[in-house]
């Protein structure tokens, strides 16, 4: 078990209590930690600076999550969020920025307990892989979210991103830089500073990366004519690195002793652009010619994105008793303009061009209060929450006379689209010791939802709300001193996006086009837990055992609308249902090899009626996992290997095939400040997405192989306070819970999200 130090200055008669604080446990219990004074005394001539130290234990896991430390991982200093996410255990995130947590894509992510509107949508993969790893403290797992989360981005689990905050007295510094193959580079500042009453912490990070690709697709499609199977292909080359940046910063100041005020702001800007080329080949059917021709996409563009936040915390009379009162705005912009070139084989036409100019935005206004204190021998919170979510969409599509030059509106790939959503909730939840072995939690939360979806091309406005009531409850057991049964459930429920519900026919491809669908209704999931954890002979493991039940299921629906043209859209299933089994291994194997293992061995269920209208189950059981081994070769020297698999994934009427790969770290550490770091990513170049439909109409196989090997070498410098190798564990990332999680963002929880999320 580590420690977490609070230090406390006494200058005159102000106590100025440090930044640090520890994690709540799952005891509710709200004594004060015994803290033991040593004294450090400075006598000057009209000053004496005595030093209190309160030491406490941080527990191992909590009630309702757990904490996974990645900032002591070695590829910490030149990976991304998404790489980050990529080592928590049954978490996955795709080349394309796609996240899963125990095979489902449901998963909310959020920053310091909050949601950001970079996170939403499609910019939600771009976002992960320009944000800064070093800029994260911590991961928390929350598969059975409580009363005080809300349902914002999916609804499902949760994955909380930690930043970093550094809260002793003082000042600190590091430096990163790093190169890699290809040209890729990447650089980034982390610095605090704090003294007395006041505390300040920033970042900024510059990288330029990015990922081409490599895609194939077959494709047999249904002649309802002929009652034969037509074939086409499409083969995809997309090359283009990417300039991202990104700043954060924030102050915190104590008014008092039990009052403090907290301001961020940040901001994270990237390019995206990308050169491409389609060659498609499409079969004749009794409808149309056959025809090869190659279209050429020179697309640019970029995507800006702002958070600010201001919060208040206040300490009652009460131990344990607390008032919070947090507001965050976060706005993400997104332009991109695509110049497309068809140079036509067959039949023998003159070349055509297009241009196509997207443009939508995002931005959310969240404003949260949370009250908690000692009740009846246990802890009590209550909460509320008023959140807005806009969302905006312009797509502009024109095709150009090759000749004249001339732009003609083409009003079948135009749209304009709008969702406002605004959500009011309220909740509380109590906890409870019951005796020496039990402790409880229980929950209520009461969300209603109020939605206007303006169709602006179509002019068609509709309107839908609905008012959800979300139970939580968890339990421990203390079976012995090392070890616990652990019990959970929850309801919640999955909003559609805004994507999903916008009914206009959005172009991707010659291929490909998508629409969404206005008469959507939630997802509601109950979901059950058992676990137990224990340490076997010098290893730390859990293994957990989940259910999830998912009602009308929002899940894809694809279909023709012309004889080579695939629409994609949404429509709610008939339910589908997972269940499984999740392990995780972590320790010392010997005293310089570390094991860190984790396995989630799953069964997927899912119904829907298919493009013939046929009610269609499918079922697919997969194995996913992740092995760790760290070896400190010396005491300057680590090595650490890691194999990560994926299995199978359903998704509709088709699914998604497994995947491995293999990733090399190497840390050399030349003084206590200067360490040199190695990363391989993909060793092996094994990076591929495949996806699989096989229904009535359509036998498809899509493919997509990504430049996965990478190498990048580096540096990172310490400036002031200990060395970053000291505060390291000596193999790497802890994977375990309760590793060392950090304070939360913005006066935050110790390692939790602010409650009222």
């Amino acid at each position: 078990m580590q420690k977490i130090l609070l230090t406390c200055c006494l200058t005159g008669s102000a106590i100025l209590p440090a930044y640090a604080q520890t994690t709540t446990s799952d005891q509710p219990a709200a004594k004060p930690a015994t803290s033991t004074s040593t004294t450090s005394a400075t006598t000057k001539a009209k000053e004496v600076v005595p030093q209190v130290t309160v030491a406490a234990e941080r527990p191992t896991n909590r009630i309702d999550r757990q904490v996974y430390d990645v900032k002591s991982d070695i590829s910490s200093s030149n990976g991304t969020a998404a790489d980050a996410l990529n080592n928590v255990p049954s978490v996955s995130v795709d080349p394309d920025g796609t996240v899963s947590l125990r095979g489902s894509t449901n998963v909310q992510i959020m920053v310091d307990g909050k949601p950001s509107a970079m996170l939403q949508g499609d910019n939600r993969g771009p976002a992960l892989q320009a944000m800064s790893a070093e800029d994260i403290e911590s991961v928390e797992v929350v598969n059975n979210p409580g009363a005080e989360f809300g349902n914002e981005a999916g609804g499902g689990p949760i994955l909380n991103l930690v930043m970093r905050r550094n809260r002793k007295p003082g000042g600190t510094a590091t430096v990163n830089s790093n190169y890699g193959t290809a040209g890729r580079y990447n650089s980034a500042i982390n610095g605090s500073y704090n003294e007395g009453a006041w505390g300040f912490q920033g970042s900024a990070n510059f990288r330029h990366d990015g990922r081409n690709s490599v895609a194939e697709t077959s494709r047999d499609t249904l002649d309802t004519k002929s009652g034969e199977f037509v074939h086409s292909s499409q083969e995809s080359i997309g090359k283009g690195l990417n300039d991202m940046a990104g700043l954060n910063g924030s102050v915190s100041y104590n008014v008092d002793t039990k009052d403090t005020l907290t301001g961020s702001a940040s901001y994270q800007g990237r390019t995206n652009d990308q050169i491409g080329t389609d060659h498609y080949i499409n079969g004749a059917t009794s409808l149309t010619s056959a025809s090869d021709y190659v279209r050429s996409t020179d697309r640019t563009g970029d995507s800006k994105n702002f958070a600010w936040g201001g919060r208040y915390d206040h300490k009652g009379e009460l131990p344990g008793e607390t008032l919070k009162i947090d507001l965050r705005v976060s706005t993400s912009l997104n332009d991109n303009i695509s110049d497309y070139y068809n140079d036509y084989t067959i039949p023998v036409t003159p070349d055509t061009q297009a241009k196509q100019h997207n443009n939508f935005s995002t931005r959310i206004i969240d404003f949260t209060g949370d009250y908690e204190r000692p009740l009846w021998g246990g802890v009590a919170k209550a909460g509320y929450k008023v959140a807005t979510n806009d969302n905006t969409s312009d797509t502009l599509y024109t095709d150009i006379d090759p000749t004249t030059g001339v732009a003609t509106v083409n009003t079948g790939r135009t749209n304009s689209y709008a969702l406002d959503e605004t959500v009011y909730a309220l909740y509380s939840n109590y906890q409870l010791r019951l005796n020496e072995r039990w402790t409880a939690l229980a929950g209520l939360r009461a969300e209603y939802t109020d939605m206007d979806i303006k169709q602006i091309t179509g002019d068609v406005e509709a309107k839908n709300h609905y008012l959800n009531y979300m139970p939580s409850a968890f339990a421990t057991y203390k079976l012995t001193a090392d070890a616990n049964l652990r019990f959970s459930y929850a309801r919640r429920i999955r909003r559609p996006q805004a994507a999903d519900l916008n009914p206009y026919v959005t172009y991707r491809d010659e291929f490909n086009v998508s629409s969404g669908n206005p008469n959507l209704k939630p997802t509601k999931t109950d979901s059950f837990e058992l676990g137990y954890e224990t340490k076997f002979g010098g290893l730390e493991t859990n293994l957990r055992g989940y259910y999830r039940k998912d009602t009308d299921a929002i899940v894809d629906q694809r279909y023709f609308v012309s004889p080579n043209v695939l629409l994609t859209t949404k429509t709610n299933g008939e339910g589908s249902h997972s269940s499984g089994l999740e392990f995780t291994v972590s320790g010392k194997l010997t005293k310089d090899l570390t094991l860190n293992a984790n396995g989630n061995l799953m069964r997927a269920q899912q119904s829907f009626y298919d493009d013939s209208n046929t009610l269609v189950s499918r079922t697919a059981n997969s194995l996913s996992g992740r092995v760790r081994l760290n070896y400190q070769y010396d005491a300057a020297d680590q090595i650490q290997l890691a194999l990560q698999a994926r299995g199978k994934t359903l998704s509709g009427d088709g699914y998604r095939s497994p995947t491995h790969s293999v990733n090399v770290s190497l840390r050399h550490t030349v003084t206590p400040q200067l360490t040199l770091v190695a990363n391989v990513t993909d060793l092996f170049n094994t990076n591929k997405m495949e996806t699989i439909v096989d229904s009535s109409t359509l036998r498809e196989t899509s493919s997509r192989h990504f430049d996965g090997r990478v190498v990048y070498v580096g540096f990172s410098y310490r400036f002031g306070g200990a060395s970053s190798s000291s505060q390291k564990e000596e193999g790497g990332w802890s994977g375990r819970p309760g590793g060392p999680g950090g304070p939360g963002g913005p006066g935050g929880d110790g390692g939790g999200p602010p409650p009222g999320a």
